[in-house]
C-alpha cells in the first residue's frame, strides 16, 4: 500500500497536508495561518478568536438547510516527542509519515493523528461539496495537549451550533458520551526547627516498587498510593514513641497516584530494635492487604547519619493526622452508567519547600461540578482544620453523561446499520474539551468519537488506517441523519 492510495482519499491527503505544518502546543501560529487560508479559498465565513480557535462555517447543501447545526471540532496542536537518535526540530520541520502494515505512523517522531486526524477530517468535509449536511461549523481549538487554554478562552456566541461531535477519541466503535472534570487542591503547613536530644537513633523508612497509575484512569483499580502508606505507619510510631520527624518526601505528579516516598525519623536508641519488628509486622499486613493490586509493594528500613534538626511536635503531629484522614480513591460511582467513577481525589505528593514549608498536592476530578466542588471542599476541610493553609487551581468543569442523548441515538443507530454490531457507549473518568465547551453553552448535545490510535503522545504513536474509512463512513452518515430543528 502507498500513501496515495490511501482511503479516504481527501481525509489522507490533508492529513499529508498539515502534516508539513508545524504546530507544537503554544506555538501554532503556521496551523491557524493554515486554516485562514483554506477558509478563503473556499470562500467559507472564518473566523478567528483572541486565544487562536479558529471557526470556519459552511451553509447546508440544497434541502437541508433547516437541519439542526453541527459543530465539528479537533484541536490543532500536538504534542512534540522524538526518539534520542532523531534530528527533527518541532518548530520548522515536517513530520515524515510512513506505512507499516495496516499502521500509519512517523519517522521517529509523533505522527500528530492527535488530533490531527480530526482537523484533517473536517478539512475533508468542508472542501466536498458533493457531501450532504445540513449547517455545519468547523472549530479548531489551539492548546488542547497543555492546558486545554483555547477551551478554556472560547466565548459565548463564538459558534452557533446545537450539536457537537468532538473528533479526538482513539477507540473506533466507541462513543464517548461524559468525561470527568478536575481541580487541583494545595495545602501548607508552616514548621519550626527544634534539635533532636542526644542519644536518638535516626533511620530512613521507605514504600517503594508500587505500579502508580493515571489519577483519573487508573484510580478505581485499588492501587496502592505511597503516601497514605508510609503515612499509616509513621503514625503508629509516633503514637508508640517520642518520634522526630525530620524529613518527608512522597510522589511527584498531580495526576499520578504516588508510587514511592520515604522519610527520615528519629526515635530514642532504645527502641530501634521494636521498630525494626514493628515495619516487618506492618509491612507483612499491608502487603497482604494489596497482594493482587499492588503485589511488588515493598517496606525499607535504614539508618540514617545523625540530624541535628526535626519538625517540630505540634506540626508533625498536625501533618501526620491530616494525611491519615484525607481522603484518597474513588468517592462516589456514576448512577448513569455503570462502572464508571464518578467522583474521585488523588493524595499526589507531599515535598518540603525553602522557608520551612510542607506543601501537599492533590486532585479532584468528578463528572458532575457540584460533587467535584464537594470533594475539593472536604480535602480542603481536612486540612484547615490541622491548621494547613489551602488553595485551589482554576480547575475544569467535567461533561456528565446523558445516556438519552439524541445525537447519541443517532450515532449508535446509524453504527448498527453500516457496521452491523453495536457501538460501544462509554465516559472516561478524566479530562477532554468537552466539559468546557458544555460550560459556555449549557444546551449542546454532544459526543466524542475518532478512529484507532497507539502510542499517542510518544514516538509510537500509530494509526489503523482501516478504522480511518470506518469512522468516515460512520461520520457522513451522521451528518446526514441530523434532526430538523424544533
Amino acid at each position: 500500500m502507498e500513501k496515495k492510495d490511501l482511503k479516504p482519499a481527501g481525509v489522507f491527503h490533508y492529513f499529508e497536508e498539515i502534516c508539513q505544518v508545524p504546530r507544537p502546543s503554544k506555538k501554532e501560529e503556521k496551523i491557524i495561518a493554515f486554516l485562514k487560508a483554506f477558509g478563503e479559498k473556499h470562500k467559507l465565513e472564518t473566523k478567528v478568536d483572541e486565544a487562536g480557535n479558529v471557526l470556519i462555517k459552511k451553509p447546508a447543501t440544497p434541502g437541508m438547510e433547516n437541519r439542526k447545526t453541527v459543530v465539528l471540532q479537533s484541536h490543532v496542536d500536538m504534542v512534540c516527542e522524538k526518539n534520542n537518535d532523531v534530528k527533527h526540530d518541532f518548530l520548522t520541520d515536517p513530520i515524515e509519515t510512513e506505512i507499516d502494515g495496516e499502521w500509519l505512523k512517523a519517522k521517529g517522531t509523533t505522527l500528530g493523528a492527535d488530533n490531527g486526524i480530526g482537523v484533517a477530517t473536517e478539512l475533508a468535509i468542508l472542501a466536498d461539496d458533493s457531501i450532504e449536511h445540513g449547517p455545519v461549523e468547523c472549530l479548531f481549538t489551539v492548546d488542547e495537549e497543555t492546558g486545554l487554554t483555547g477551551a478554556f478562552a472560547l466565548q459565548e456566541g463564538f459558534m452557533s451550533g446545537d450539536i457537537l461531535l468532538n473528533l479526538d477519541s482513539e477507540d473506533e466503535g466507541e462513543l464517548f458520551i461524559g468525561c470527568a472534570g478536575g481541580i487541583d487542591s494545595v495545602a501548607e503547613f508552616t514548621y519550626k526547627e527544634v534539635d533532636i536530644p542526644a542519644g536518638y537513633f535516626c533511620c530512613k523508612v521507605q514504600v517503594k516498587g508500587l505500579k502508580g497509575g493515571h489519577s483519573g484512569g487508573d484510580i478505581h483499580l485499588g492501587l496502592g498510593n505511597a503516601n497514605k502508606l508510609l503515612n499509616r505507619f509513621l503514625s503508629q510510631t509516633f503514637k508508640k514513641y517520642d518520634m522526630y520527624l525530620c524529613e518527608i518526601d512522597g510522589g511527584n505528579l498531580r495526576n499520578a497516584i504516588a508510587r514511592e516516598a520515604h522519610a527520615v525519623i528519629a526515635i530514642p536508641e532504645a527502641d530501634k530494635h521494636a521498630l525494626r519488628t514493628d515495619l516487618n509486622v506492618f509491612a507483612a499486613q499491608a502487603e497482604a492487604e494489596y497482594a493482587v493490586a499492588d503485589p511488588d509493594l515493598q517496606f525499607t528500613l535504614e539508618s540514617e547519619n545523625p540530624r541535628a534538626k526535626a519538625i517540630d511536635k505540634d506540626t508533625a503531629k498536625r501533618l501526620l493526622q491530616a494525611l491519615y484522614a484525607a481522603p484518597h480513591g474513588v468517592y462516589a460511582m456514576s448512577q448513569d452508567i455503570p462502572g464508571l467513577v464518578e467522583t474521585s481525589t488523588n493524595l499526589a505528593s507531599v515535598k518540603m519547600k525553602p522557608g520551612n514549608i510542607i506543601r501537599i498536592e492533590t486532585s479532584q476530578r468528578s463528572s458532575i461540578e457540584s460533587s467535584k466542588q464537594d470533594i475539593a471542599t472536604m480535602v480542603r476541610t481536612v486540612f484547615e482544620m490541622a491548621g494547613a493553609s489551602v488553595s485551589f487551581g482554576d480547575g475544569y468543569p467535567g461533561w456528565k453523561p446523558n445516556p438519552h442523548s439524541e445525537i447519541l441515538e443517532i450515532a449508535a443507530e446509524s453504527y448498527k446499520r453500516l457496521f452491523g454490531v453495536d457501538a460501544k457507549i462509554k465516559a472516561i473518568h478524566a479530562g477532554l474539551e468537552c466539559g468546557l465547551f458544555l460550560d459556555k453553552y449549557p444546551s449542546l448535545d454532544m459526543i466524542s468519537f475518532g478512529p484507532t490510535l497507539q502510542g499517542v503522545h510518544s514516538p509510537d504513536e500509530r494509526m489503523l488506517i482501516p478504522t480511518v474509512q470506518k469512522f468516515w463512513d460512520h461520520l457522513l452518515d451522521i451528518l446526514k441523519h441530523i434532526p430538523a430543528k424544533n
